[in-house]
């Protein structure tokens, strides 16, 4: 789920929203590694994974709860099946949509003036590690329950961000690194990036990007 205020969103009306599943990383980033640092494969936007590891709609509290929302069994069955369908559906699409956004045009009629914050550690990947033959995953290398003193956790699963977008996220590159070129099939026509310190919540309200954002806005060349 999703807190906003002093509630939650529940998972599975969370897992309705479209737009969701259009946030999630680019196919080509490398979002999921295990307990010794390495890359683990894995097509995020593949039913079976999001099954593999219980995840949204398949975690069986969730199932368990909306079970209990129908007197009747089957309704219930029929429903989970509905939503199942949407998913796969839904993750389907956001596949298409993060790839179409990255298509090389011949010609760009525009640049990107991109805004962000990179003072802050933001969790980059995902880490599965094996806890009595279960796969659990973690987030924060604060969470990992055996880590290996010869790997780096902070360096692998965190990086400068806005607490929410990380600054190669914001940038659309794979890595922070400027020696490592953007992949071929990562197009993004980006005119300059603008940092500023401050959580992702927070960056509107900033008078410093308030500021930047009139300027970039009245020095448009806008052609009728």
């Amino acid at each position: 789920g999703y807190p906003i205020g002093l509630r939650r969103l529940p998972t599975e009306v969370l897992a309705t929203f479209p737009s969701v599943y259009q946030l999630f990383p680019h196919s080509l980033n490398n979002w999921l590694i295990t307990r010794s640092g390495r890359p683990l494969k894995r097509d995020l936007f593949d039913t079976m994974t999001w099954r593999r590891f219980q995840w949204s709609i398949f975690d069986p509290a969730v199932r368990a709860r909306i079970h209990k929302r129908y007197a009747d069994e089957a309704d219930a069955r029929a429903y989970l099946n509905t939503l199942e369908a949407y998913f796969e559906r839904q993750l389907e699409r956001a596949r298409r949509f993060v790839w179409s956004l990255t298509v090389p045009l011949p010609e760009t009629p525009y640049q990107l003036v991109v805004f962000g914050g990179d003072c802050h550690l933001t969790p980059a990947r995902l880490l599965v590690e094996e806890v009595d033959g279960i796969s659990e995953i973690r987030l924060l290398p604060s969470e990992i329950e055996n880590p290996d003193p010869a790997v780096n956790y902070d360096h692998l699963m965190l990086e400068p961000g806005d607490g929410t977008v990380t600054k190669a996220s914001l940038l659309a590159r794979e890595s922070l690194d400027p020696s490592i070129p953007r992949n071929e099939y990562s197009f993004f026509p980006l005119a300059y990036p603008f940092f500023l310190c401050e959580k992702h919540d927070q960056l509107t309200g900033n008078i410093t990007f308030r500021n930047n954002l009139m300027h970039t806005l009245l020095s448009l060349d806008i052609k009728h």
